[in-house]
């Protein structure tokens, strides 16, 4: 049986993994700055399983807006080159030698109001997940008042406490949104 402290441990520690999420998926919406994460989620059909890019070149920067990939074997250039082409990020590489240039192509105001319409929709989600956990905790300290482990007034305090831990991460991840979102609308 579950203790008060280990059902607002357990709901503190997934709503932090929910933030952490948040910023993975923030981290891939493209800003029209090149950063190498953008490249993360990209697997190559390497001897015939998939493989992290990272693993089979080095992946930096050589500009601003240019993200440079160079793979560790000559003979993966064109397949690297073909996974980055078919990515959801709507990149066009080039290879020039054993070296393939990621040009970030410059974001135009339309695209920029999608993207920011993307990463509310990311925010919101989070938010609604946040919740759940709220909810999902709270339904722990019923259970608990229902097995007489704790008193009422220990679960409504468990209760305001999950409550100041939601409140919490939703200011937090407003705080992400509109960082990313300032990110995103600056030219």
């Amino acid at each position: 049986m579950a203790t008060l402290q280990e059902v607002k441990t357990n709901a503190e520690q997934k709503m932090l993994r929910s933030i952490e999420n948040l910023k993975a998926n923030l981290a891939k919406i493209r800003t029209g700055r090149a950063h190498t994460g953008l490249l993360d989620h990209i697997h190559v059909d390497y001897y015939g399983s998939p493989t992290a890019l990272s693993q089979v070149a080095n992946v930096n920067l050589v500009d601003s807006r240019t993200i440079g990939v160079q793979p560790y074997e000559k003979k993966m250039v064109a397949v690297i080159e073909k996974a980055i082409r078919d990515s959801d990020l709507g990149l066009n590489p080039a290879a020039s030698g054993d070296l393939i240039r990621v040009p970030m192509p410059a974001l135009t105001e339309e695209r920029r109001r999608e993207l920011t319409k993307v990463v509310k929709h990311e925010g919101e989600e989070t938010k609604i997940a946040i919740r759940n956990i709220r909810r999902d905790a709270n339904e722990g300290f019923k259970k608990l008042v229902k097995e007489k482990a704790i008193s009422e007034d220990d679960e409504r305090r468990g209760q305001e406490d999950a409550q100041k831990l939601t409140d919490k991460f939703i200011a937090e991840i407003d705080k992400l949104l509109a960082t990313k979102e300032a990110e995103i609308m600056t030219v």
